[in-house]
């Protein structure tokens, strides 16, 4: 009963201080989590991994020297990370790139210039930030040490630091207000809860890191257990020092551990490369994540263009535009205000053949489906850049080329399916999906298929068969053969009272009769079978799904974003009918076009709208020059 009673008193413990740590993270409460480390040691509190977790993440938080409150102690990673941009707000330049979930560092080494209210420290941080020696850790050295030697050199005496802290502790709120910074969002009041930034002085940033420090040396004394978490917010720590070989070290450890590194993992350590200007490094981190199945986003691309358009390495800005090609299709502002540095570079004058096969360029161009050659540079000289629009047309305002329609060719359509059938056989119970797959080889082809349930329940709840029967007949008057289309619909969507009143029975037997109809079993994926038989037939699929949830996304970026624009049919409806909405008549994605004879044009599709931008239109950066 004794020893019963002992044990849940600890259990409530580290339960008490779990919540604490919780309420600390929300609140984006810095101190109040040292507090709590600080009371549960001297308690005798054992901490668990997820303690440390939360700790390490407040404290990396804080070392960046930005706290954004209610966010989950494991870090979690958001995905303008790592977006610079041109834009000075609050007196800090968007030239600095936000890494972990908070952080706001310089690619470019700019240092970044935390505001904070008057009655805050003021402590000179230059020789943080400075080239200090990289020291890479080894068997015989701990993170800790490593930091404390270059910590040392900077850091105010070790008598003030302990005033501060004493301080911290003393009066944790009275500090906040004069170390702390709360800085609203600007963009909508609306999102002030999401948008909430804590601004932390230097000192601050610095006790954060000491601190941090300190604790991931105990969680290491203590054999508990790292996560992918831990080893994040330790490289964050580390990035804050401008230490990109700690950084990386961290995201090394992981595999040796079990871990599987994530994307997050990798950004402090690109971060601290790129703003050293180490080139090569910060592309070993790169060629380090594709070997590991980790696949750059476009903050992390928009690193390395960064850091390749400031060496002045062509062929590294063109693998990175090809990067964005395939992966992020339409770039956003800043990474255009990046690609219109480089055009108008001298490096990029420079670049480029002057002889090449015309035929070996065209036969490139048709063999990649379109809208780019891979050849490298090709022509030399000054590149025209300008601000442009791209007509409903698909028509280029600005050279009046018509941009390309760039679909999966037969090779990538024949693995996208294989890729669907083999997750969907894999979920699906029975064989059933095999069944389907010989329906389909017995009845198709098909040049549409219809998301039944999407449209029958279009701006309602309840499953309205006449407006699949609207759908239905309109799309087939658009199609070529005039013939049905494929309609996709759960078993259960065709039974019921409503179901067997006569008109709605009618329909269900109309669409069987024409071998239209496809129902789905019970406890099956209706979502697997209309988009495999659209990717299969390489037909249209009428669905207002704009296929973001879990399922799609185990399909990743190599086919789908590609496939989707190219087949997805989006549906209204009107007083006269169904309306509907075809892919657009070009590629929403960066493109190259050899003008032959004699010109070179290239289009970058822009997020952000130019102010002349008209309805209808896409924002396009539009760059030429003369190849002949």
């Amino acid at each position: 009963m004794e020893k019963g009673s002992k044990k849940n008193k600890v259990d409530s413990q580290e339960g008490l201080l779990r919540v604490g740590l919780d309420m600390c993270s929300k609140n984006g409460d810095v101190m109040g989590a040292l507090e709590l480390y600080d009371s549960a040691l001297r308690e005798g509190i054992e901490l668990g991994q997820y303690h440390y977790t939360v700790l390490l993440y407040l404290c990396s938080s804080a070392a960046l020297g930005v706290i954004r409150p209610a966010k989950s102690g494991t870090g979690s990673r958001s995905l303008d990370m790592l977006s610079p941009s041109s834009e000075v707000r609050g007196g800090v330049s968007e030239d600095l790139a936000e890494f972990g979930d908070t952080s706001k560092k310089n690619f470019g080494g700019t240092e970044s210039k935390i505001p904070v209210s008057n009655n805050a420290m003021s402590v000179d941080s230059t020789k943080i930030h400075q080239n200090s020696p990289k020291k890479v850790l080894n068997s015989n050295r701990s993170a800790f040490e490593v930091a404390k030697d270059d910590l040392d050199g900077s850091f105010i005496e070790m008598d003030k630091l302990s005033q501060v802290s004493n301080c911290f502790n003393q009066s944790n709120r009275q500090l906040l207000e004069g170390q702390m910074h709360l800085r609203k969002g600007v963009d909508d009041s609306t999102n002030i809860k999401e948008d909430n930034e804590i601004w932390v002085s230097e000192d601050f940033k610095k006790y954060a890191l000491r601190r941090g420090f300190e604790i991931y040396e105990k969680m290491c004394l203590e054999k508990v257990p790292m996560n992918e978490a831990t080893l994040t917010s330790v490289a964050r720590m580390a990035m804050s020092m401008g230490n990109g070989d700690m950084a990386f070290d961290m995201v090394k450890q992981m595999k040796p551990l079990g871990i599987n590194p994530r994307l997050r993992s990798y950004g402090p350590a690109l971060s601290a490369f790129c703003n050293n200007g180490d080139l090569e490094k910060a592309f070993g981190v790169e060629e380090h994540m594709l070997e590991h199945g980790v696949h750059p986003e476009e903050p992390e691309l928009e690193a390395l263009l960064r850091v390749g358009i400031d060496a002045g390495k062509s062929d590294k800005v063109y693998y990175v535009l090809h990067k964005l090609r395939t992966s992020v299709r339409q770039v956003s502002h800043s990474t255009a205000n990046l690609i219109e540095k480089w055009f108008k570079s001298n490096a990029a004058a420079a670049a480029g053949k002057g002889n090449w096969d015309q035929r070996l360029i065209s036969e490139a161009m048709v063999n990649g489906g379109g809208g780019w050659h891979g050849q490298g540079w090709l022509g030399k000289g000054r590149w025209n850049v300008s601000h442009t629009n791209v007509g409903a047309d698909g028509l280029c305002l600005c050279c009046g080329e018509k941009l390309a329609t760039i679909d999966l060719d037969p090779t990538e359509t024949e693995k996208f399916a294989e890729s669907v059938a083999s997750i969907a056989i894999k979920r699906e119970k029975n064989s059933s999906f095999q069944k389907f797959q010989k329906w389909l080889d017995y009845y198709g082809p098909y040049e549409a298929v219809v998301d039944a349930a999407n449209v029958g329940l279009f701006s309602q709840r309840r499953f309205i068969p006449s407006k699949v029967n609207a759908i239905v007949n309109g799309i087939r008057q658009m199609l070529p053969s005039k013939k049905w289309p494929l309609i996709i619909l759960h078993n259960k969507r065709i039974t019921g009272n409503k179901m067997d009143e006569p008109v709605n029975r009618a329909l269900i037997e109309k669409w069987k009769n024409g071998d239209a109809l496809y129902t789905t079993p019970t406890g099956s994926n209706d979502d697997w079978y209309w988009l495999y038989a659209a990717i299969k037939f390489k037909c249209l699929i009428v669905t207002n799904d704009e296929m973001r949830d879990h399922i799609f996304q185990l399909l990743g970026n190599d086919f789908f974003p590609k496939w989707k624009e190219r087949h997805q049919v989006h549906f209204s409806f009107s007083d006269s009918g169904p309306v509907f909405h075809m892919p657009p008549p070009c590629s929403v994605i960066i493109q190259v076009s050899p003008l032959f004879p004699g010109k070179l044009c290239c289009l970058y599709l822009v997020k952000r709208k130019w102010p002349n931008r008209k309805v209808g239109m896409h924002t396009a950066l539009s760059l030429n020059r003369d190849i002949s």
